[in-house]
Formats: C-alpha cells, sequence, structure tokens
C-alpha cells in the first residue's frame, strides 16, 4: 500500500486505557502459558496500531507543519502517549510477575524483561502533566525551527535550503550564508534559550520526583542503556581526545592549507573541503533515488526487494519545501510492515547520504519487521546507527552514480568527515553531561560551556566573533537532538567507531564485509549493543584499542590518498 492511501483515525483515547487494563488482567488470570500468550500477542498486536497512528500523524505534520488537522492531532498524542504510559507500565508489572516469565523468555529472550526492568524505573503517573509538557515543547522548538524564512540574495529560504549557499566555493557568499543563518538563530535566541531551559529544568524535576539525583541517571534509562554506564562513556570520550582529535586535527590543518586559509579556521571556512567546492551529487532528486535503487538492487537480493518496495510504495519523503519540518529520521509503521524515510534534500552531499544512511535505518528495520515483541524490531539507538553509518561505507563502490566527476573528492570527504565528526558528536554528549549535572546555569552559562568544550574537541575552530551565533557558543541550538533527545549523540559516536571497522573490512574483502554486516542487522533487537557486536565478529567501541587501531588505518588512508588534480 502507498503512503497516502494509508488511513488515519485518531483513536478513542479512553478506550485504549480501558483495553490496555483489560489485558493486564487477563493476563495476570491467564492458567497457563499457552493463554498468557495469546493474550500477549493480542497486546503485541494493539501496540502495533497505536504505534502506526501516532506514526502516521507525526510524519504527515512533519511534512507539513502549518497543516492545522495535523497539528491538533500531535497535540493529542503529545498529551495522549505520557496518560497510556501509566496503563503500560500496570501491563509491564504484570508480564515481570507473571509465573510464565520462563516460558516468555525461552521463546522471545529476555531482553524485554531487561527492558522492562529498566522501564519501570522512568515512570510514575506523578511525572506525567512534565511529560505531557516535555512534549509541548519539543513540539515548539521543532515549529520554530520549521518556521525559518532567511533573507538572502533577494529570496527567503529555510534552514535546509541555506545549506548549498552555505558550502559555496565563493568566500563571500560562504561567509554572507552562515551570517544570514546565524542572524535567524540571534533575532529568535530568546526563543531557543526559553524552551531549552524550560526543558532542562522540567527533566532535572521529573529525576528527582523519580528519586534520581537530578535527570542524568532517568536519562540514561530512557535511552535504554543497558549494557554500559556513564563512567564507559566518559572513557570512551577520553579515548576520542587522546587518539582522534589530534588525529581530526591534522585532516583540518591540510583542509585550511589547500584553502589557503589561516588556522584555525572560521565556521565559514570549514564547510569548504576544496578550492573547487565540495562534492556535490549529480542528477536531480529523482536521478539520485534511481541510482539508490541501482546501488540496493546490485548490493543484494534483500536489499534489492527492501527499496523497491520503500520506491513504490511512496515511503520516501525527501524534497524541502516550505513548512516542512527540519532534518531527517527513519521510522516504521508497523500495522503496514514498512519502515518510512523523512528528509530534506537541499542539493548537497547530503542527499546521498539520506539515501545511504536513513536507508540503512530502514533496511534494518524491513529484515525484522516481523520480529516478536515489536520492541525487538529495532536495538538500542547506538546499535541502530551501526545499520546507517556502516551502510553509507558500503555504497562506495556505486560512488560514481551518484557523484560522477566529484567521485574523488567524495571518498575522501567522507571518510575525512567521519573522523572529524567523532569529536564533535563526543561534545554534544560532554556538554550535555555538564548541562544536567548543573541545571540550574543560566543560557549565557550553557553557552559559555560549549565555547569551552569547542577549545577541547575542536580547536581547529577560531572563535573570532566573525559569526557571532557560531562564536559565542550558541551553535548548540542547531543540534535537533539537544533538545528533542537528551543523551542521544553519542550513540553516533560509537556507531561511527564500529562503521569505521566495516570501512577497513571493505577495503580488504566487501564480500566478507557485507557478510559481517548481515550478521549484525539480522539479529535487530534481539540483544544489547555490545553481544549485537560480538555475535557479528566486531570490537567493541568501549575497547580503546577498538577507537585506536580505526583512526590510524583511516589516518594512513588519508594521508596515502591521491588528491592530484583536485583543488
Amino acid at each position: 500500500m502507498k503512503f497516502s492511501e494509508m488511513v488515519y483515525k485518531r483513536p478513542n483515547l479512553e478506550a485504549l486505557k480501558e483495553r490496555i487494563a483489560e489485558l493486564t488482567e487477563k493476563l495476570r488470570a491467564a492458567g497457563d502459558y499457552a493463554e498468557a500468550k495469546e493474550i500477549f500477542l493480542a497486546k503485541e498486536e494493539l501496540e502495533k496500531h497505536i504505534s502506526t497512528l501516532s506514526t502516521l500523524a507525526n510524519i504527515r505534520h512533519d511534512i507539513d507543519t502549518r497543516d492545522a488537522f495535523y497539528e491538533e492531532e500531535m497535540q493529542f498524542w503529545d498529551g495522549a502517549m505520557p496518560e497510556l504510559e501509566e496503563y503500560r507500565q500496570g501491563w509491564t508489572k504484570a508480564m515481570l510477575e507473571s509465573p510464565y516469565r520462563k516460558d516468555f523468555s525461552g521463546e522471545y529472550g529476555d531482553l524485554m524483561f531487561v527492558k522492562a526492568e529498566m522501564e519501570l524505573k522512568t515512570f510514575s503517573p506523578e511525572i506525567i502533566p512534565e511529560l505531557q509538557k516535555e512534549n509541548e515543547l519539543k513540539t515548539r522548538y521543532e515549529k520554530l525551527l520549521a518556521s525559518a524564512q532567511i533573507p538572502f540574495e533577494g529570496g527567503t529560504f529555510t534552514l535546509s535550503q541555506m545549506s548549498p549557499f552555505k558550502n559555496d566555493p565563493d568566500d563571500a557568499r560562504r561567509l554572507a550564508a552562515w551570517k544570514a543563518e546565524g542572524q535567524w538563530y540571534k533575532d529568535n535566541q530568546e526563543q531557543f534559550d526559553e524552551l531549552y531551559d524550560q526543558l532542562v529544568k522540567l527533566r532535572d524535576a521529573m529525576g528527582r520526583k523519580l528519586g534520581y539525583d537530578g535527570y542524568t541517571q532517568l536519562g540514561y534509562y530512557r535511552m535504554e542503556r543497558n549494557c554500559y554506564t556513564k563512567e564507559d562513556v566518559e572513557k570512551f570520550r577520553a579515548a576520542v581526545v587522546k587518539y582522534l582529535v589530534p588525529v581530526a586535527d591534522a585532516i583540518c590543518r591540510e583542509q585550511a592549507k589547500r584553502l589557503g586559509k589561516s588556522y584555525p579556521m572560521s565556521f565559514a571556512d570549514n564547510a569548504l573541503e576544496f578550492r573547487s567546492g565540495n562534492p556535490r551529487p549529480q542528477g536531480t532528486p529523482r536521478e539520485i533515488l534511481e541510482q539508490g535503487r541501482t546501488f540496493y538492487s546490485e548490493l543484494s537480493p534483500e536489499t534489492k526487494e527492501f527499496f523497491n518496495t520503500m520506491l513504490d510504495c511512496e515511503l520516501l519523503d525527501v524534497l524541502s519545501t516550505t513548512g516542512k519540518a527540519g532534518g531527517g529520521y527513519c521510522t516504521s509503521i508497523p500495522d503496514y510492515r514498512v519502515p518510512f524515510i523523512f528528509a530534506n534534500f537541499n542539493g548537497t552531499q547530503h542527499d546521498v547520504e539520506v539515501i545511504t544512511h536513513e536507508a540503512g535505518h530502514a533496511f534494518a528495520a524491513w529484515m525484522n519487521r516481523d520480529r516478536v515483541p515489536l520492541e525487538n524490531v529495532w536495538p538500542g539507538l547506538e546499535a541502530c546507527e551501526v545499520h546507517s553509518m556502516s551502510m553509507e561505507f558500503f555504497a562506495w563502490r556505486w560512488a560514481e552514480g551518484f557523484f560522477g566527476k566529484d567521485t574523488r573528492k567524495f571518498y575522501y570527504s567522507h571518510l575525512a568527515g567521519a573522523l572529524t565528526f567523532i569529536p564533535y558528536g563526543t561534545m554534544v554528549d560532554h556538554f550535555q553531561h555538564v548541562v544536567y549535572e548543573r541545571s540550574q546555569m543560566t543560557p549565557r552559562e550553557r553557552h559559555n560551556v560549549w565555547k569551552e568544550l569547542l577549545g577541547v574537541y575542536m580547536p581547529w575552530m577560531k572563535l573570532d566573533g566573525e559569526i557571532p551565533f557560531y562564536s559565542e557558543g550558541e551553535g548548540w541550538q542547531r543540534q535537533h537532538h539537544i533538545y528533542s533527545s537528551p543523551f542521544y549523540y553519542i550513540d553516533y559516536c560509537l556507531a561511527q567507531t564500529v562503521s569505521l571497522q566495516f570501512w577497513a573490512r571493505i577495503q580488504d574483502d566487501p564480500k566478507n564485509a557485507w557478510e559481517h554486516y548481515m550478521a549484525y542487522t539480522r539479529q535487530g533487537g534481539s540483544r544489547v549493543f555490545t553481544e549485537l557486536l560480538a555475535h557479528a565478529g566486531l570490537d567493541s567501541p568501549f575497547d580503546e584499542r577498538c577507537l585506536k587501531g580505526v583512526c590510524e588505518k583511516a589516518n594512513a588512508w588519508l594521508e596515502a590518498f591521491d588528491l592530484k588534480g583536485i583543488c
């Protein structure tokens, strides 16, 4: 079925509560495992339907945030989900206390019980008002970003539509674009500051109501961190500073030489990798999608079936339009057994990465679409990002179809970008830990923390006031995850470290690398992150030797890469 034909109708919230409560009581009264399993599967079907309806509303709202109908539906779901959580917690307790728990574990694995125990630590009816307010504030942030109308060169552009100008080879034009975008954020800074201040204090209050010393521990539980700790993340951050920041710094020094710029570089100059311009995809959006079809058709039988379905059923919405929410994501529509990709093409290298990165997520969901329980379709977020970031590297053999004459630029840019990204992503995580440890900071104090961390993780950036929004430590407000999904960013860094293992394997034996990728992907969310890696023959990023090894191999490749003829 095509996405446009999928039916949305707001459910009766009270009826949903009653149905969950009814199933919970039936589970408690089940006379044997067969009866308990039948009730469990009925609850699964109900959750699939709830997820389908809320996801359809969310996607259609994001496609056009000005649509009054779906704006009202999002308000409904923002309020409904926290209320449903109280009833879901009752179900969770019944599952944990079930005399048939061992039978369920034997058939469906024990991970759902590990998650259930963690879930109980994240909720109390006492915090329903805070959860509803959190949803409201996140929606306001998204609408503020989507409302951007930035005047530039006689036109008016959204944030996504400004991206090509921000990468323009002309120094004056590129700088002007960065300033124009930065000015829009400065003009709305009071709103950005106020929204985040409310979110931080709201989350801190939730944590304290649940008995924690602030938000951080609650945040880790909400992120389902079930196989590593805050201390493990701190060790990873230290390894990034030790091994990766020097490599990234050297990459950026070479970049400054190529551009004829002084080091450290301004934010605008750092955005340009080659004097002749960054790698750009060839062809129209439709042609890029068709090259995606070629890539996935030739990669494997499984990816061929998957991507043809995505295109034929209109499961990609990728054009950047007025009123559309920013960013991109992949999600699932369980009733229809399909994933969906939301993105904003902007004429840059990013467009191809949508076809590889977001479709990497979608392929993993496709491969595991019939898993029970529903929550095991997807693994943890750090594990999900391995699917996507690694798929980007598998696309290298088809890069010429995407980039044409810019293919060699792309190879260098993509690998260099993977290495320079990890320090940035790690800085986002470090920033959030400081923010929630010191929840009463003023907005200005938060900006100062970001500015200080820039000096640790990205010393190649010049903080000279040329673009005030960035140089004054406010650039973090562009990072959607900081507002909407606290502590969801180190996931990208952990996953990028794993994806570099796949990159290294691809250089030696693409067939063997794909076999390992499929071994990883076929597991879905049936195991915790570190076990997924071990079962696919991959090293854990929490082992310092892993980061050190991939850094050395990737850096050696970049140093040996022939840039002759590329300026």
